[in-house]
């Protein structure tokens, strides 16, 4: 412990020696000139600091372990020939010749004596005008079912519409309208109708998809206005 005090007192006196002149000189130049004398103080503690920090750099600089590790070239494929298992492909043989077109047997087509081989030519006779089709009215081909419309169906009512419509050269419906529409039990023979028209919507839909079979008139298909058509609206029994 005394050897410690000893130690620390001898470097307090050593120091001071050392810095003793210079705080005189730091005291004779405030006295003279404050502000010289504070300029020549922060030179003096910039240049130790930078002193300090020279002799800090150089010794964490010693104290990095120096890398001895090896350090391993690059490697480089050297360049080598591919071996193929075939040097040489043998071409394709050559397809054989075709045969020569095969001779047709000849026919003798002389005529045989005393035979008749004559074919008599059919005699056309075109009847009337003289028309490939033949004339006649419109004939329905394809039946449409109505769908019941609801609101006469909850309420039990039952009846039928008339519908008119163009048919075309093609068996098309075209321009269907609502007639007339009647409610009433068709199954009744004794039932009074009364005008209505909770069908007729459901009707002119059903017409427009039926097919008819075009009315011809001298082998041509025309077109037929105003074809009435009736739908009737029975409910089932359950």
């Amino acid at each position: 412990m005394n050897t410690t005090a000893n130690s620390i007192s001898s470097f307090s006196q050593t120091l001071l020696r050392v810095l003793n002149p210079l705080i005189q000189l730091f005291y004779k130049a405030f006295n003279y000139n404050k502000y010289l004398a504070g300029t020549g103080f922060a030179a003096v503690i910039t240049l130790g600091l930078f002193f300090l920090m020279v002799a800090l750099i150089s010794l964490g600089d010693s104290s990095i372990k120096t890398d001895n590790s090896r350090k391993l070239g690059d490697v480089i494929m050297p360049e080598r020939d591919i071996d193929t298992l075939f040097d040489h492909v043998d071409k394709p043989e050559e397809p054989d010749e075709q045969p020569e077109d095969i001779a047709q047997p000849e026919l003798d087509l002389a005529p045989l004596d005393g035979v008749d081989v004559s074919i008599p030519k059919p005699k056309t006779n075109f009847a009337g005008t003289g028309a490939f089709f033949r004339d006649g009215e419109y004939i329905p081909l394809f039946k449409v079912t109505p769908i019941y419309p609801r609101r006469a169906q909850e309420r039990g009512i039952m009846g039928y519409s008339i519908v008119t419509f163009t048919i075309t050269e093609t068996g098309t419906v075209e321009n269907a309208e609502p007639l007339e529409g009647f409610c009433g039990d068709p199954t009744n023979p004794d039932t009074i109708y009364r005008p209505c028209s909770i069908f007729n919507s459901a009707a002119k839909r059903a017409a427009a998809k039926l097919k008819y079979k075009p009315k011809i008139v001298d082998g041509k298909a025309v077109r037929v206005d105003d074809v009435p058509h009736k739908f009737t609206f029975i409910l089932e029994e359950t």
